[in-house]
């Protein structure tokens, strides 16, 4: 079976893509950007991991059932960022019943 044969200058380029994602990374790090450093990050992430999957990986050139375990992948993977980021995100929605917390601990009757 022969595959698909690209440039080196495509390569090349992709490379030179992801060197500049990378730096573009570096810098957004040093930026205080409030609440939008984890998108703006993991938006460049998708980004670079978009490119290696596609061009390095080859999946832009190889079969709709290679595209389709890829696809079934990453939406599993959706799902877990999902999953994480609403336990992540409502845990300070939750808050202390009524006296919970002051006081002496239980079982402490030394007074």
């Amino acid at each position: 079976m022969s595959g698909h044969v690209a440039p080196k200058s495509m390569y090349y380029g992709i490379f030179a893509a992801l060197m500049v994602f990378t730096a573009i990374t570096v810098g957004v790090a040093f930026i205080n950007l409030g609440r939008f450093n984890f998108p703006v990050a993991i938006s460049i992430a998708v980004i670079k991991a978009t490119l290696v999957i596609l061009f390095f990986m080859h999946v832009k050139y190889s079969s709709r059932l290679t595209k389709l375990i890829i696809a079934t992948g990453m939406f599993f993977l959706l799902i877990l960022f999902v999953l994480t980021l609403t336990d992540y995100v409502s845990r300070g929605w939750l808050t202390n019943p009524a006296g919970a917390g002051q006081g002496a601990p239980a079982g402490d009757n030394s007074h």
